[in-house]
């Protein structure tokens, strides 16, 4: 089978972004970088949130940087050729007013809004009141459109005083209000076994209670959500988990779907042409995949430009987030050179 064999290598001017071709005299001092069709805008930080004005000023010019979070090496990213912007935030509010630049810019978009409710808990201190975010959710939706806009709840945890009931109860008080808005449901479940990080955070702000869902809770949670969409209606999704949920409808998920891009953007003929939904359909899903996440990730590859350790919202259960030092000092970075041009090392030169 044909895999996916990388993104297009580009030269760009650095003052623009500007691609350059191979017979321009400034071509062999440009900047090499990749050029993808598919940009995510991030699974590692909440770029809508807290950096939007850092991703429309890096998109106006054309290129932006990324540094590795292990090696610390640059690789730079053209927007010559992107086609799809994906964004995952818990609070898109801040970003809405770039939206219709995009729009005018012919950019198509896909939004992951992640929508839990662990107030009680404090789970998610920095983040917008329940109620605000429903909002924001809603008005998402009458402008970007309900197949484009998903509901992420995620991570699905446990501890000592949320039982299986009340987490659905809570998920039912979301669902409820939001249905009409998506057409999808992404969940997933917290992983404190896999990733140290995680379990680091939670010990250190005090929440030792929090854990992973048992297997035969899994199951429990999996038939209450099967029930409650009896009258959502919603295709649900569970984000790289390895169990087989499809006896409750179910499936394993993508957050960047095959199918939804294909659906939803079927008039973008550059984004077909890398897709090409004429083929077999199954096949090209597979020859797509991402090979850069889990295993039982279903996403389309794309690019992405995020760093972790920058999320102000300091969810006690974050993966991506070193410390709440670290991120503090990044972003202090950021808010003082934002107004010279001067962003995150980690987000660009």
């Amino acid at each position: 089978m044909a895999r996916w064999n990388g993104w297009e290598r580009v030269r760009v001017r650095q003052e623009d972004g500007l691609v350059l071709d191979p017979g321009d005299p400034g071509y062999d001092t440009g900047l090499l970088a990749v050029a993808p069709v598919i940009i995510s805008a991030s699974r590692s930080t909440d770029i809508p949130a807290f950096y939007g004005d850092w991703f429309m000023d890096r998109l106006r010019r054309g290129y932006a940087a990324w540094a590795n979070p292990f090696s610390g090496r640059l690789q730079y990213v053209s927007f010559s050729r992107a086609r799809v912007m994906v964004f995952w935030s818990k609070n898109p509010r801040p970003f809405l007013p770039a939206l219709d630049e995009l729009g005018k810019a012919g950019y198509d978009i896909l939004v992951l809004f992640t929508l839990n409710n662990y107030a009680e808990e404090g789970l998610e201190p920095g983040i917008p009141p329940f109620d605000e975010r429903i909002r924001t959710f809603s008005e998402l939706s009458s402008r970007i459109g309900a197949g484009r806009l998903t509901w992420r709840f995620d991570p699905i945890l446990l501890s000592d005083t949320l039982t299986v009931d009340r987490l659905l109860e809570r998920i039912q008080g979301i669902g409820d209000r939001l249905h009409r808005q998506t057409r999808r449901m992404v969940i997933s479940f917290i992983d404190i076994g896999r990733y140290e990080r995680v379990r680091r955070n939670l010990a250190a702000a005090g929440f030792s209670g929090v854990r992973e869902p048992s297997r035969e809770e899994i199951m429990r949670i999996a038939r209450g959500l099967s029930e409650l969409n009896e009258e959502w209606g919603l295709e649900i999704q569970v984000c790289g988990e390895e169990s087989d949920l499809s006896p409750w409808g179910i499936g394993r998920g993508a957050c960047i779907p095959y199918d939804t891009l294909i659906r939803e953007f079927p008039h973008d003929r550059v984004l077909m042409d890398f897709l090409r939904p004429e083929e077999d359909r199954e096949k090209r899903k597979r020859e797509l995949k991402d090979p850069g996440q889990r295993r039982w990730c279903g996403c389309v590859v794309s690019r992405d430009i995020g760093h972790y350790s920058t999320c102000m919202h300091g969810c006690r259960y974050c993966y991506a987030n070193a410390s709440p030092a670290l991120v503090e000092r990044n972003y202090r970075s950021y808010c003082g050179n934002r107004d010279r041009g001067i962003f995150l090392p980690a987000l660009v030169e």
